[in-house]
């Protein structure tokens, strides 16, 4: 799916220069569900701008569904972007005029779908999120959790073959939390949508297969998860303690 080689990225700030990347190699393969962990400053922000083809590295090699992104222009980049890669942030970036439905159809607009296919589609990935009824709601009349749950329903809509997710959970309680990760990995597990997550939080981070540890711009090691936690089972044993 993606494949980083000796990735670098230096920043010039003033007569000073900074490495946010010191030479990142790992790939993600298609049905993955990997989380980057690191402390601040450890690169993890950088690293997923690049994956998401939002920053260009200094060096090195990205390949992205065959696409060697580093050579690509910035036309070529947008359509990337546009037809592979799903984004979720921590902040939601909802606009707060538009219903949720209106908020889920915006990258259909981009695209030139027309009028009767974007609401179709705005639908049906609202209903894959559980809130096929809430739909014609605007953010403020929706929880924290909910407007997450648009966003992930925006970023489905265009059938990425990658979500692409920027501490998902970091606004959110943990009942949201788990029902986020829950809906993330039933994406990946029934329709093989590819996940990439940066987190602070390791319980998160455990939701998936794979968990890359990055400090100081380098990846200090990379754990492999035999047993993902399962939201569902989570969200079930919570429920049992707090009766």
């Amino acid at each position: 799916m993606l494949e980083l080689k000796n990735i670098k990225r230096h920043y010039k700030t003033g007569q000073v220069s900074v490495s946010a990347l010191k030479g990142i190699d790992f790939h993600v393969d298609k049905g993955d569900f990997v989380s980057i962990m690191g402390p601040s400053g450890s690169g993890k922000s950088t690293l997923l701008n690049i994956i998401g083809c939002l920053d260009r590295p200094s060096e090195g090699e990205y390949i992205l569904a065959d696409n060697h992104v580093e050579k690509l222009g910035d036309s070529r980049l947008a359509d990337i972007r546009n037809q592979f890669i799903g984004f979720v942030f921590q902040s939601f970036h909802l606009l707060p005029e538009l219903t949720a439905q209106a908020n889920v159809e915006l990258p259909l607009i981009y695209r030139g779908v027309g009028g009767k296919i974007r609401k179709e589609k705005a639908v049906k990935a609202l209903e894959a999120v559980g809130l096929g009824e809430r739909r014609k709601h605007v953010p403020s009349q929706l929880s924290g959790g909910e407007q997450q749950r648009v966003a992930i329903a925006r970023a489905l809509v265009g059938d990425p073959t990658v979500i692409l997710a920027d501490e998902p959970t970091g606004a959110l309680d943990s009942r949201s939390s788990r029902v986020i990760m829950g809906i993330f990995q039933r994406l990946n597990r029934e329709k093989g949508i590819t996940v990439v997550q940066v987190t602070h939080e390791y319980n998160i981070a455990c939701h998936g297969n794979r968990v890359i540890h990055l400090l100081d711009g380098e990846i200090e090691r990379v754990e492999t998860l035999e047993k993902p936690i399962d939201a569902v089972e989570a969200e079930v044993a919570a429920a049992g303690e707090n009766k």
